[in-house]
């Protein structure tokens, strides 16, 4: 069964090399987000539904159902390609679920990049400079150095647009009203990942009702923050791995 990975923001594919060598499989594919270490195609829009769409059309290629796993906006677009095609996974896993909860509020970055004019000059300040400046910024989170500089060397302002356009589409209440349906996740085994440290992601109460409404399971990552991935690779692994043991063939 294939195992398809989904990053966020700022964040390459790079972001997944640790649990890649912990999950020692040969059987992942890692997708990029346009803007997100990827090309921005033409015509395409960086929006919430902009990139569901994008999702939806990279598993559709792809030979199916997939086991998804989403991190940050990686998640976000999880949860939002199985809503609308549940066909296309046999499972999915995602670790910000509870920004699906109506009473979620955006982090301060969020809020930053979501005020005309402050954003701007906030992202250009955190995704713009000399590469080595960015990758420092990526380590002071956890990130390790080689990931941290490869991350670095595509932050340009292709992604600063696109981190723009996307968190000012999704300023509330346009993730709460995505989140009212969240109930069709149960179509499909699903899992929260629930890093306790994460707290870009609303608090544990809202992580846990909103996988309890997809009739998610939880995985406890203790200790464990935003980039659980890359902070305790063999943890996350063996939580995924013994979510996919369980799923029915």
């Amino acid at each position: 069964m294939t195992v398809v990975l989904v990053h966020g923001n700022p964040e390459t594919p790079a972001v997944w090399d640790p649990l890649l060598a912990e999950l020692r499989r040969d059987d992942v594919v890692r997708l990029a987000p346009p803007g997100f270490g990827a090309p921005v195609p033409a015509g395409f829009t960086a929006t919430v539904d902009g990139y569901r769409d994008w999702l939806i059309a990279e598993l559709e290629r792809l030979d199916g159902p997939v086991d998804l796993v989403g991190h940050d906006w990686g998640g976000g677009h999880v949860v939002n390609a199985v809503l609308a095609r549940p066909d296309l996974v046999r499972s999915w896993a995602s670790d910000i679920l509870g920004a699906f909860e109506p009473e979620y509020v955006w982090h301060d970055l969020a809020q930053a990049w979501q005020t005309p004019g402050v954003g701007e000059e906030h992202v250009a300040g955190m995704l713009g400079g000399p590469t080595e400046t960015k990758a420092a910024r990526m380590t002071a989170f956890g990130i390790p150095g080689p990931v941290a500089a490869t991350m670095a060397a595509a932050q340009d302002e292709t992604m600063q647009a696109c981190v723009l356009t996307l968190y000012r589409d999704a300023a509330q209440p346009a993730m709460a009203r995505r989140g009212e349906s969240l109930e069709r996740l149960a179509a499909r085994p699903g899992l929260g990942i629930l890093a306790t440290e994460d707290t870009f992601v609303g608090d544990e109460a809202m992580r846990r009702r909103a996988a309890a409404r997809a009739g998610a399971q939880v995985t406890v990552l203790d200790g464990l923050g935003h980039w659980w991935m890359c902070q305790d690779p063999a943890r996350g692994a063996a939580a995924l791995t013994e979510f996919w043991a369980g799923l029915p063939g």
